[in-house]
């Protein structure tokens, strides 16, 4: 029961926090500190995947030194799938896991075990978090939940932040279309306005 409640303070503290937010790159550094003290681990990481160059991109971290984190390009196609899968990696030993690209980096580190869940919101895969931790652990089945209900929370706020600014932006751009001249003569479209960042899809909703 203590083990539960832990878990259900964690969801209530983690949820509240990312209420506040209003940026996605704050979304993940707090997700990042959370499941590190969650789990008592060594650090844990967000990672988004880029979409040109199919690669998880690290978007925050908490725990981990700026030389792992240095360490080199993580493959979304080619490394632990749990991004491209959408299901969770548990990797009890990473020094005899041909899926860690970077084992010898991983033991100057320190870690030992890495868990790895996708990040999803809409039914889309949008990247990773994972738990690293110094001692060999066997990630239990409440662990892999509450990291994959992290997730979850995770990813739809970040899409909440993403389409708060697109939002933002479109009502600055509608403040500036009152001069009617103005208006008729651009041609603006749905998108108009919604940033760069933001995925043209997550406006269909």
């Amino acid at each position: 029961m203590e083990k539960h409640v832990m878990y259900y303070d964690t969801i209530i503290k983690l949820t509240t926090a990312i209420s506040q937010c209003r940026d996605p790159e704050e979304v993940a550094l707090v997700t990042a500190e959370s499941v590190k003290t969650a789990f008592n681990a060594k650090g844990s990481s967000v990672f988004l995947v880029e979409r040109e160059t199919r690669e998880l991109g690290l978007v925050a971290s908490s725990g981990l030194s700026r030389e792992y984190l240095s360490k080199g390009p993580v493959h979304f196609m080619q490394s632990i799938k749990e991004a491209k899968d959408a299901v969770p990696i548990a990797i009890y030993d990473v020094m005899d896991d041909p899926r860690i690209e970077y084992p010898d980096m991983a033991k100057k580190e320190g870690i030992a075990s890495l868990l790895g869940v996708p990040i999803i919101s809409h039914n889309k895969i949008l990247g990773a978090l994972r738990v690293y931790t110094a001692e060999p652990w066997e990630f239990s089945h409440s662990d892999i939940t509450l990291a994959q209900a992290v997730a979850l929370i995770c990813g739809m706020a970040m899409d909440m932040c993403r389409m708060y600014k697109g939002y933002k932006t479109s009502i600055e751009i509608l403040k500036n279309m009152r001069d009617g001249d103005s208006y008729r003569s651009h041609k603006w479209t749905p998108y108009e306005g919604v940033p760069a960042s933001v995925d043209q899809s997550i406006c269909d909703y």
